[in-house]
């Protein structure tokens, strides 16, 4: 566990900042329609559900990313 914290700290490349920027984005939008006040469609929800799971991987996975890794 601490080998993955350590590399969450290091420096994360540029492509996946912006990996981890859209899935933020997408769990965000995903949380909004979630949260709607009104009735929406079952699909609609099973979407954003979807997008949260997709949102939340993506954005763990381009964060544990580093440019140099050494042993």
């Amino acid at each position: 566990m601490k080998k993955i914290l350590k590399r969450a700290r290091r420096r994360t490349p540029k492509f996946f900042k912006q990996v981890r920027n859209i899935g933020v984005a997408l769990a965000g939008v995903s949380a909004a329609i979630l949260a709607a006040p009104v009735a929406l469609p079952a699909v609609l929800i099973k979407v954003a559900g979807y997008l949260a799971v997709a949102g939340a991987v993506a954005g763990s996975v381009s964060q544990t990313a580093v440019t140099n890794e050494r042993n």
